[in-house]
Protein backbone atom coordinates (compact mmCIF):
# COMPACT_ATOMS: atom_id res chain seq x y z
CA UNK A 1 0.00 0.00 0.00
CA UNK A 2 1.37 3.38 -0.73
CA UNK A 3 1.40 6.43 1.23
CA UNK A 4 1.03 10.21 0.62
CA UNK A 5 4.75 11.93 0.69
CA UNK A 6 2.84 14.86 -0.03
CA UNK A 7 0.17 16.71 0.29
CA UNK A 8 -0.53 20.12 -0.94
CA UNK A 9 -3.59 22.39 -0.62
CA UNK A 10 -4.40 24.45 -2.96
CA UNK A 11 -6.79 26.81 -2.49
CA UNK A 12 -7.15 29.20 -5.17
CA UNK A 13 -7.63 26.25 -7.52
CA UNK A 14 -9.64 24.15 -4.83
CA UNK A 15 -8.11 21.42 -5.36
CA UNK A 16 -6.07 18.63 -3.20
CA UNK A 17 -3.16 17.08 -4.58
CA UNK A 18 -1.34 13.99 -3.03
CA UNK A 19 2.19 12.82 -4.18
CA UNK A 20 2.27 9.09 -3.32
CA UNK A 21 5.21 6.58 -2.51
CA UNK A 22 5.27 4.99 -5.29
CA UNK A 23 5.09 8.50 -7.26
CA UNK A 24 1.80 8.23 -8.37
CA UNK A 25 -0.01 11.72 -7.63
CA UNK A 26 -3.79 12.31 -7.27
CA UNK A 27 -5.49 15.52 -7.87
CA UNK A 28 -8.87 16.37 -6.17
CA UNK A 29 -10.84 18.67 -6.59
CA UNK A 30 -12.41 20.09 -3.39
CA UNK A 31 -15.91 19.65 -3.93
CA UNK A 32 -15.51 15.59 -5.92
CA UNK A 33 -13.69 15.23 -1.86
CA UNK A 34 -16.66 16.37 -0.58
CA UNK A 35 -19.29 14.03 -2.45
CA UNK A 36 -17.48 11.51 -1.33
CA UNK A 37 -16.78 12.29 2.12
CA UNK A 38 -16.82 8.48 3.95
CA UNK A 39 -18.22 9.16 7.27
CA UNK A 40 -21.84 7.36 8.21
CA UNK A 41 -23.69 10.52 7.76
CA UNK A 42 -22.99 10.66 4.30
CA UNK A 43 -22.34 7.24 3.15
CA UNK A 44 -25.11 5.24 5.56
CA UNK A 45 -23.94 2.06 6.65
CA UNK A 46 -24.35 0.39 3.54
CA UNK A 47 -21.19 -1.16 1.43
CA UNK A 48 -22.07 1.06 -1.50
CA UNK A 49 -20.63 4.26 -1.95
CA UNK A 50 -22.98 7.40 -2.75
CA UNK A 51 -21.82 10.82 -4.11
CA UNK A 52 -23.37 13.95 -2.28
CA UNK A 53 -23.57 16.99 -3.50
CA UNK A 54 -22.48 20.32 -1.35
CA UNK A 55 -23.13 23.72 -1.89
CA UNK A 56 -19.78 24.86 0.16
CA UNK A 57 -16.98 22.75 -0.72
CA UNK A 58 -14.17 25.21 0.94
CA UNK A 59 -11.27 23.44 2.50
CA UNK A 60 -10.72 25.03 5.89
CA UNK A 61 -8.36 22.32 7.13
CA UNK A 62 -6.56 19.41 7.07
CA UNK A 63 -5.56 17.12 9.95
CA UNK A 64 -3.29 13.94 10.08
CA UNK A 65 -4.78 11.07 11.71
CA UNK A 66 -2.10 8.74 12.78
CA UNK A 67 -0.65 7.14 10.10
CA UNK A 68 -3.58 6.12 8.50
CA UNK A 69 -5.60 8.82 7.00
CA UNK A 70 -6.49 12.97 6.63
CA UNK A 71 -9.70 14.27 9.06
CA UNK A 72 -11.01 17.29 6.48
CA UNK A 73 -12.73 19.95 7.77
CA UNK A 74 -15.25 21.74 5.30
CA UNK A 75 -16.42 25.82 5.33
CA UNK A 76 -19.86 24.34 6.40
CA UNK A 77 -18.81 22.72 9.92
CA UNK A 78 -18.83 19.03 8.52
CA UNK A 79 -15.41 17.43 9.82
CA UNK A 80 -16.85 13.79 10.12
CA UNK A 81 -15.09 12.10 7.59
CA UNK A 82 -11.78 10.68 7.92
CA UNK A 83 -10.26 9.85 4.69
CA UNK A 84 -7.80 7.05 4.79
CA UNK A 85 -4.87 7.00 2.78
CA UNK A 86 -6.51 3.35 1.35
CA UNK A 87 -9.57 5.53 0.93
CA UNK A 88 -7.92 8.82 -1.08
CA UNK A 89 -6.12 6.42 -3.15
CA UNK A 90 -9.91 4.74 -4.64
CA UNK A 91 -11.08 8.26 -5.26
CA UNK A 92 -7.89 9.19 -7.88
CA UNK A 93 -10.00 10.27 -10.77
CA UNK A 94 -7.15 9.83 -13.36
CA UNK A 95 -7.35 7.51 -16.05
CA UNK A 96 -5.44 4.74 -14.71
CA UNK A 97 -7.15 4.55 -11.41
CA UNK A 98 -10.49 4.78 -12.78
CA UNK A 99 -12.55 5.86 -9.41
CA UNK A 100 -16.75 5.63 -9.19
CA UNK A 101 -18.70 8.85 -10.24
CA UNK A 102 -21.05 10.40 -9.39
Amino acid sequence: MSSPVEVRRLRDEQRLVVTWSDGHVSDFPYAYLRGWCPCATCQGHGTEKRYIHADNTELVNIAVVGNYALSLTWADGHDTGIYSYRYLRELCACPACAPPQP
